[in-house]
């Protein structure tokens, strides 16, 4: 499937002709019909019905719908990338794992749009994913959890995130402060189940720094999903104190009584990268906890 297939689709969907659809492309009607074709036969499914008036199917309507939101993305993307190349905007693509943004990222990143001249990109990574993402150039700096020993990467501690238990409504740890050992005792949803290592090894390493060992009931790949597991009753969950701005009726959170059981909010970025506008970012960082 190419671009003109699209893009000639959604002219005769809005007109519903193939003669003035020809006239608005500049081309003529059958190689429009053959591209038409094309497009029909790869999809396996009828657009149009070809009756008098033309119309289109139910998958041609969803087809236009979806398939029009594609176009316009596109003429935003290549809008930018012109505005960039021009000098008018600046790049900064940032990674972030999905607990960060339950701090202060989102303030961040409000204050960066409202530059005016910055084009972000948000890639959801953890970062071990993001540290790929810096060397390949997709990303300009992340926010994470890990601590890695890499010589191209740049990596910073921002903050120690305190460490809370997430149980589901009514379990009997609620209410109190408790022990490691009292945790150790129930099954334990672990998220993310890949790539490793991950918050998923800081959870491990936790328990096993306190000579205890952990029943793994579920692995899960994201943090929602491990939270709706909780709330489920399949386990109980380790997550960064800030997550508890995730208010759900069916979850609870209970503090750690070692309350230097932390997560570290850690922000990486590329050795050597000077370009103004990652240190712009790293200037609005300072007085932001993430």
């Amino acid at each position: 499937m190419e671009l003109r297939h699209l893009r000639y689709f959604k002219v005769l969907a809005q007109t519903l002709n193939f003669t003035r659809a020809a006239e608005q492309l500049n081309i003529a009607q059958p190689p429009l019909s053959r591209q038409i074709q094309q497009l029909e036969d790869e999809l396996g499914v009828p657009l149009l019905e070809r009756s008098r008036p033309l119309r289109l199917t139910e998958a041609g309507r969803f087809f236009q719908e979806h398939s029009s939101q594609l176009l316009e993305q596109l003429e935003r993307v290549c809008s930018d990338t012109r505005r960039v190349a021009a000098g008018h905007k600046r790049w900064l693509g940032i990674g972030f794992a999905p607990s960060t943004l339950y701090g202060a990222l989102p303030d961040l990143i409000r204050r960066l749009r409202s530059l005016g001249d910055i084009e972000l990109g948000l890639s959801e990574l953890i970062t071990l994913q993001q540290l790929d993402a810096l060397k390949s150039g997709r990303i300009d700096i992340g926010f994470g959890r890990m601590l890695f020993d890499d010589p191209a990467i740049v990596q910073k501690v921002l903050r120690q995130d305190p460490l809370v238990a997430a149980l589901p409504a009514g379990h009997p740890l609620l209410g109190r402060a408790v022990s490691l050992e009292e945790l150790a005792t129930q099954p334990f949803i672990l998220y993310p189940a890949s790539p490793r290592p991950s918050y998923a090894d800081h959870v491990l390493g936790v328990f096993a720094g306190h000579g205890l060992s952990i029943h793994v009931a579920q692995m899960a790949n994201e943090l929602q999903t491990a939270i709706g597991l909780v709330a489920a009753g399949v386990g109980i969950a380790l997550v960064p104190a800030s997550v508890q701005r995730l208010h759900r009726d069916d979850i609870g959170y209970t503090s750690l009584q070692d309350s230097s059981i932390t997560s570290p909010i850690v922000v990486s970025y590329r050795a050597g990268d000077v370009s103004g506008v990652l240190q712009r970012c790293l200037q609005l960082l300072n007085g932001h906890d993430e």
